[in-house]
């Protein structure tokens, strides 16, 4: 593979998290980062990295053209699982109650569900003549140094609001779950398969 390729396909996975246009992503990332601090810094990057480790086995199956779903119902359960994530903080009491293995596990299933979404798109994108791992490889960097920027957002975010006392701690990750949940489950009814 060419370096520019890797390169096309590292600023397409950057694009893919950080563009107005994934939305649905960002409000995952940001959900999902919203409980930690700066110290839990380990376990928000774990369970990032298995969400991309999901988001590249569906890209991967679907570029062998081994998995195949109706776009409708991808496009419908990505913003539900955005809805399940933002109620699971709402029974998380610490960050330390969210990083059990099923915490790790629900992480890489919906990286599964987000893969499917941009399935179709990736596998036409990579042509006959590309080396498909180098392409992905370079596509799921680019994912992941683009999650960890908005996790680093999140968490500067958290810690100012902290700074200002206005919230709680507490407080803060009820309010932006309820925004987060708020606007998934308006993208859960707009994309209804139905």
């Amino acid at each position: 593979m060419h370096p520019t390729d890797f390169k096309y396909y590292f600023d397409l996975g950057w694009d893919h998290i950080i563009s107005i246009d994934a939305l649905d992503h960002l409000y995952f990332i940001a959900v999902l980062s919203i409980v930690y601090e700066f110290k839990h810094w380990k376990q928000v990057l774990v369970l990032v990295t298995a969400f991309t480790i999901g988001h590249a086995v569906t890209l991967f199956l679907s570029g062998m053209d081994l998995v195949r779903l109706k776009g409708s119902w991808v496009e419908f359960a990505i913003p539900c699982t955005i809805v399940f994530s933002s109620l699971m903080n709402f029974r998380k009491r610490s960050p330390l109650d969210q990083t059990d293995k099923l915490q790790y596990a629900m992480a890489l299933f919906f990286g599964l569900v987000h893969g499917l979404g941009y399935a179709n798109a990736i596998r036409f994108m990579i042509s006959k003549n590309q080396d498909m791992i180098w392409s992905l490889l370079g596509f799921n960097l680019g994912l992941e140094i683009g999650q960890i920027f908005v996790v680093l957002l999140v968490l500067m975010l958290s810690f100012i609001v902290g700074m200002t006392k206005l919230f709680t701690a507490r407080e803060w990750v009820l309010g932006f779950s309820s925004l987060v949940l708020v606007l998934a489950i308006k993208l859960t009814i707009e994309r209804y398969p139905f």
